[in-house]
């Protein structure tokens, strides 16, 4: 939906930078590959080390921070955003709860590398986070809508519950960017955000962050990215605040394209299910109607079987086999071939910015076809 405020804060995004500028400055932010800057004397100013601060990522997490209207941590990829907030926040003996459905790495991390250090971590459906007791917790965490199923959990809600509770809510809303959804005024502590998908948008480059309104939360992961040197490179910095500055439009047409064709998906005979949160249909379309301000350009949608589903995309001429979403293309991929608990034929469908009938014309060829 629209809003008035949501606009004047891309318009000053996009102007950030105009108050700190002089006659004869780029309007472009600089790319600064410095790795060490001029320091005589005791240590002062804003840039003394390479792996602490850079001009360039602060023109990025400038721009950022005004679009979240909080404070941002840029880092090297979204799973480093989200490695940042775990070992950030995290200490022996505390109990995590994550998202049993959504994106797998996460849970792999968790896995992997913090329950050998004594952290413990517990699993639940999107869909039934609203109703598990949070008890003890002191990090619940929310991937809403989830991915790649696409279930929808109510934000405010599980916020409530879990301060109650002592705990901190953090949202991955890599798949709504912040002109989706807003975690942060929804009551979550943190927000993550895989900026290599919509943010950057044009699938060259990786990078993510972290947002948070508590100043000692964000200090925190800005002290982790220092002592760990989990840091973005500047010219990766500089590609997402290039992509940032279209983000407004691309995301408006990826999601008007994708709301199209989600209905039109839905009726075509050889799709067995669509899962989209701005249909009807959706068990959470009341919700998503009230805490989403688009619905983003994720479809998830059931075919008969793996080999259809392999069948439909390599006969799309423009949809692109790929992994990852958020781009200017438009992209597919069968996610159970990743161990996804979904069916077979089950297709993540990332809808672009190519022409809507163009691209509805091209994905009814293969579906008929099958």
């Amino acid at each position: 939906m629209a809003s008035p405020d949501l606009d004047e804060r891309f318009a000053r995004t996009l102007h950030h930078r105009n108050a700190s500028l002089a006659a004869g400055d780029p309007l472009a932010p600089p790319i600064v590959p410095a790795s060490a800057y001029w320091l005589p004397g005791d240590p002062a100013g804003e840039y003394q080390y390479g792996r602490w601060t850079n001009p360039t990522w602060t023109a990025l997490e400038g721009a950022l921070a005004e679009l979240e209207d909080a404070g941002v941590v840029t880092l090297p990829s979204g799973m480093a955003a989200i490695a940042a907030v775990f070992y950030a926040t995290l200490r022996q003996g505390d109990r995590v709860l994550l998202p049993s459905d959504g994106y797998y790495t996460t849970r792999a991390l968790a896995e992997k590398f913090l329950a050998p250090l004594g952290v413990q971590f517990e699993t639940c459906p999107t869909a039934e986070v609203e109703r598990a007791p949070l008890d003890g917790y002191r990090l619940v965490w929310l991937e809403t809508p989830s991915n790649p199923g696409l279930d929808v959990a109510d934000i405010a809600a599980v916020a409530l519950r879990a301060h109650a509770a002592g705990a901190l809510v953090v949202v991955d809303n890599t798949t709504m960017t912040p002109l989706g959804q807003r975690p942060l005024e929804l009551g979550a502590d943190l927000v993550v955000s895989a900026d290599t998908k919509a943010v950057a948008g044009h699938s060259d480059v990786l990078l993510g962050h972290v947002a948070a309104r508590d100043t000692g939360l964000i200090a925190q992961i800005r002290d982790w990215r220092r002592y760990a040197g989990c840091i973005p490179g500047p010219f990766e910095a500089w590609l997402v605040h290039r992509g940032l500055e279209t983000l407004e439009l691309r995301f408006d047409r990826m999601c008007s394209n994708a709301e199209a064709l989600a209905a039109r998906l839905a009726e075509h005979p050889n799709v067995r299910r669509v899962v989209y949160p701005g249909l009807a249909a959706h068990p959470a379309h009341s919700l998503a109607r009230r805490q989403m301000r688009r619905f983003g350009a994720l479809i998830g949608l059931t075919l008969a079987d793996r080999h259809a589903a392999e069948r439909f995309i390599g006969g799309c001429r423009f949809v692109r086999p790929a992994t990852s979403f958020g781009g200017l293309h438009t992209s597919a991929e069968r996610r159970a071939r990743w161990g996804d608990a979904v069916p077979e034929g089950f297709v993540r469908l990332s809808v672009g910015c190519e022409p809507r009938e163009a691209l509805w014309a091209d994905i009814k060829t293969a579906l008929d076809r099958l």
